[in-house]
């Protein structure tokens, strides 16, 4: 069998010649690049977390994103332009189930098996982490069979354990408070927001949607 052979690397992007592109890799355009795709730069995969295709007056446009790393969790910017390439990445998903965490560890393990722990580091799960109640099932990226990253639920409902009292009167103002939730997080809810009832977070902005029960 003969190997294409490779161009250099340019700007941090794998590129090859036609036959190896349509064997191993789709190739996105710089306004290809959107919110919650995945690609690849230097060999590791990437989330995209924001894009915006924007132009600065006579200049050509850009696509300023902001990553995540998905083998790290850290999140970068960086700008597109219009004669760049990138290659998409090939994301698999597996079930995982949240156990606990403790000095920075966070422990998993597979939803089919749990006998099957492992560990990763709290930036690896991200700040959506500080939601996750024990037994919650979330997906677990992977790429190249290598564990990466997680999907978290978008909103979990959980309870409040702190809560300053509200005081008769004060809820007209349309202030908020600052209260504990059951992870240990903490976040601003309206006033009439009371300990133990149970409300509904975004865990993407970590920001409180509504109270749904007691």
């Amino acid at each position: 069998m003969v190997h294409p052979r490779k161009t250099p690397l340019r700007r941090g992007f794998a590129f090859c010649s036609k036959e190896c592109r349509i064997a191993r890799m789709s190739l996105l355009e710089y306004n290809e690049v959107t919110e919650k795709k995945f690609i690849v730069m230097d060999g590791t995969p990437y989330e995209v977390i924001s894009a915006h295709v924007f132009r600065k007056q006579q200049r050509k446009p850009v696509n300023a994103t902001k990553l995540k790393n998905l083998m790290s969790g850290k999140v970068t910017e960086y700008s597109f332009h219009v004669s760049e390439k990138v290659e998409e990445a090939e994301i698999d998903e597996r079930q995982v189930k949240y156990l606990y965490n403790n000095k920075g560890e966070w422990w998993f393990c597979e939803a089919a098996d749990s006998a099957k722990r492992f560990k990763v580091t709290e930036e690896q799960v991200g700040p959506q982490g500080k939601f996750l109640k024990s037994n919650t099932v979330v997906g677990q990226f992977l790429f190249k069979e290598q564990p990466m990253g997680f999907r978290l639920p978008i909103t979990m409902d959980l309870k409040v354990t702190e809560a300053p009292p509200s005081i008769k009167g004060d809820t007209a103002t349309g202030g908020s408070k600052t209260v504990t939730l059951e992870t240990g997080a903490t976040i601003n809810v309206p006033l009439f927001v009371n300990e133990g009832e149970v409300i509904r977070i975004n865990t993407e902005t970590g920001e409180y949607r509504e109270r749904v029960g007691k």
